[in-house]
């Protein structure tokens, strides 16, 4: 096995990008941050490829594991045709054993077989952040009910936009209960000018939001779904949901992708309800040190 390090993005990409299109839908986060750091045109935040860490494991049949970390985000793996290969497991944990890895966000199995064997190396302990689902679309059900309208996030939704928005980050950060509304609006209005999420409207009052995440050759990510308290139990979120799905279907891509939370039954009965089916079990895992084990 052959362990290599990439500084050049596009190096990564060029020869991993139809590795990693063999399972579009499941790797639908790494395949969206190698295009984003391909195609430069945006590196806030940690959209910047020269602090990513590029790695690869192969041996004489070509790439067996793909790793990918974008700081402060977890490590996202690929074994090639989720053909496990624990020497490879192996080869990519020696290799990286100068580099501290905060946590591992990938399949079920895969997740596992790597946090077993880094956290041993490392001496480390490792516990579950989130138990997810990755799901994906190709026909909406035309059963769904529908209410209201959705529309693109515009500038006059700014007063109630970063509330929704930290209310979203709260439920899907580690257990988070609590949110807070920082000072500076930089955030918010990068969300607004990508033009990618939308606000579900029932009689002219905004009720809902979803949006778009990485657009891939044939995929689209969908996420950003949040209703407040005070509107949900109404079918909001499944009329949202289902709205933007068909946007997406009807702009050309040939199915939706999204990841649930299985530790929420509500959502993940609502978006099987509009059509999306289980595509594999995914772990996120946290890395901590054996001192903060009971902290």
């Amino acid at each position: 096995m052959k362990f290599r390090l990439y500084t050049d993005v596009h190096e990564f990409y060029n020869d991993t990008y139809d590795v990693l299109m063999n399972h579009e839908a499941q790797n639908m986060i790494i395949l969206g941050n190698i295009m984003i750091g391909h195609e430069g045109k945006d590196k806030a935040g940690w959209r910047d490829p020269a602090n990513w860490l590029m790695a690869t494991v192969s041996n004489e049949n070509g790439i067996q594991l793909t790793a990918l970390m974008t700081p402060p985000h977890n490590i996202t793996l690929y074994a090639t045709d989720n053909i496990i290969n624990l020497e490879a497991i192996n080869c990519l944990v020696d290799g990286l054993r100068d580099h501290d890895i905060p946590g591992v966000t990938t399949e079920k199995s895969l997740a596992m077989y790597f946090a077993e064997e880094y956290a041993a190396r490392k001496g480390l302990i490792y516990k579950t952040s989130m138990e997810q689902r990755i799901h994906e679309l190709k026909v909406v059900n035309s059963q769904v009910k529908q209410f209201g309208v959705v529309r693109l996030l515009e500038e006059r939704d700014m007063h109630f936009f970063p509330y929704w928005l930290e209310g979203f980050n709260a439920a899907n950060e580690y257990g988070k209960t609590e949110m807070t509304i920082p000072d500076d609006l930089e955030t918010y209005i990068y969300r607004l000018s990508s033009r990618k999420i939308y606000v579900l409207e029932d009689n002219g009052m905004p009720v809902s939001m979803a949006g778009f995440t990485r657009e891939m050759q044939a995929a689209i990510g969908v996420a950003f779904v949040y209703t407040p308290p005070y509107y949900r139990g109404k079918g909001y979120a499944t009329s949202c949901v289902a709205q933007i799905s068909q946007i997406a279907l009807d702009k050309g891509y040939t199915k939706c992708v999204l990841y649930t939370d299985l530790a929420n039954p509500t959502s993940n009965s609502i978006y099987k309800k509009i059509g999306y089916t289980a595509v594999c079990d995914s772990l996120m895992l946290e890395f901590k040190s054996r001192e903060e084990k009971n902290e």
